[in-house]
């Protein structure tokens, strides 16, 4: 089958060199000519472990190429995925979706055969409708199928999400929707993958159900485990202990310093507003935002208590391991760690900063934080040292070592990599999250 990917992003690119590798003949396409240029040398544009040498072995084999021509990449498909950006908008917080109706208006000039529309970008519900009815007046002479097709893909494991998913949710009004989308994913049900089909306006909710519960988790057990600090409880044992009721599960308890990246934040977001538009407030998932906010700033209080107090910490460096939202990706987009690096900057503190692959995408929003090229480099002189995220490299730091690099021995685990009382052993301050 052809399947044409319109977008070239974290998504769009995933997905369709995923689809390449099932033995569909993709092509991306995007409007940015620099990124297709890239694209087309074997550059890539996000890091995602795995994924150069995915594409590079899908281009080689003739099933996936790239092209700014919508035109030229949708001829011939049967199924069109849009899978463009949906930013929060300015001023209200709904999802922009300027770029999803522009694909759509553009499709339906240039497309030339009976097709299956497929919107993977994270949309608010009622998007398929509007995308309908955009399509409806092209005046297309023969059938379009508009289906929502949301995407599950974590940052740092999205090819293993695409290729051996929870599900695959499909949102269809129609059988031409769903016969296609049956094939589209054929190759995976021989790994028993569960397609579930909805309607689509269902399909576009789940997206954003499945998201805010999860930072919903993240938040409880954030908040768990300062109740933890003030009543002397260890939040990796209520963790665990509530994590192995099966009702509950054990994934999303890892008490930190907040949740970030590209969807939870911007999804919560959309999700309320939707809410708000149709008069059923989300009571719980608005405090799970503001709560999410705060804590990041207040995860910056923690390092300057751990300093000595407001006072004590003006002037002095503290180093910053990990910037990125989570390991594994360069993802930049509300990290805990830029609202950590303001609040110290606010109280008079230097920052040194070191992340395995994310300090370019980190310096423009981190103005006054030192970059430097390792984690050695960044702990040198450093009055102290904040674990912000646990990337391999920051698990096993040999803490003799770090200790005759820093200035003071002051070590604030913001992941709970280490267990205390190793770390105090070497002769550090030691502080984590919700531990004794």
């Amino acid at each position: 089958m052809k399947i044409a990917m319109v977008g070239s992003g974290y998504v769009g690119l995933v997905s369709g060199a995923c689809l390449a590798d099932f033995g569909h003949d993709v092509v991306c396409i995007d409007k940015d000519p620099g990124k297709i240029e890239r694209l087309q040398a074997g550059v890539m544009p996000i890091y995602e472990p795995g994924l150069a040498e995915l594409v590079a072995g899908n281009v080689k084999a003739g099933r996936l190429s790239f092209t700014t021509s919508l035109a030229e990449g949708i001829d011939g498909a049967q199924a069109i995925f849009i899978a463009v950006g949906t930013p929060s908008r300015r001023g209200d917080g709904h999802a922009d979706l300027s770029f999803v109706h522009a694909v759509a208006r553009e499709v339906g000039e240039h497309l030339k055969a009976p097709a299956v529309i497929v919107t993977k970008s994270t949309v608010p519900v009622g998007t398929g409708d509007e995308v309908e009815r955009i399509l409806a007046d092209a005046g297309l002479a023969f059938p379009v199928s508009v289906v929502s097709n949301p995407e599950f893909l974590r940052e740092g494991a999205a090819i293993g999400d695409f290729k051996r998913p929870d599900r695959i949710v499909i949102g269809a009004e129609d059988d031409f929707g769903r016969q296609v989308m049956q094939e589209v994913y054929r190759p995976l049900f021989l790994n028993q993958a569960p397609l579930l089909f909805t309607s689509r306006r269902s399909s576009e909710l789940i997206k954003y159900a499945a998201n805010a519960f999860l930072a919903t988790k993240i938040t409880f057990i954030n908040e768990i485990a300062d109740l933890c600090e003030k009543v002397g409880g260890n939040v990796q044992d209520v963790a665990r202990g509530i994590g192995l009721d099966n009702r509950i599960g054990s994934k999303f308890l890892h008490a930190g310093p907040g949740y970030g990246g590209s969807c939870f934040p911007k999804d919560t977001l959309a999700l309320l507003k939707t809410a708000e538009d149709y008069d059923a407030p989300l009571r719980i998932v608005e405090a799970v935002a503001k709560v999410n906010d705060s804590r990041k700033r207040a995860m910056g209080r923690k390092v300057i208590e751990a300093l000595g107090g407001a006072e004590a910490a003006r002037g002095k460096t503290v180093a910053l391991l990990g910037l990125t939202f989570k390991p594994n990706t360069d993802d930049m987009r509300d990290a805990p760690a830029i609202a950590i690096a303001q609040t110290l900057q606010d109280a008079g503190v230097k920052v040194t900063a070191y992340d395995p692959e994310g300090m370019e995408m980190a310096a423009p929003l981190m103005p006054g934080v030192t970059m430097v090229g390792s984690a050695a480099e960044a702990v040198t002189g450093a009055d102290a040292v904040a674990l912000v995220t646990e990337w391999d490299a920051f698990r096993a730091l040999d803490l003799d070592r770090v200790k005759a690099l820093v200035k003071t021995p002051v070590l604030i685990d913001l992941r709970n990599v280490y267990r205390p009382d190793e770390v105090r052993a070497k002769g550090f301050a030691y502080t984590s999250i919700g531990r004794p």
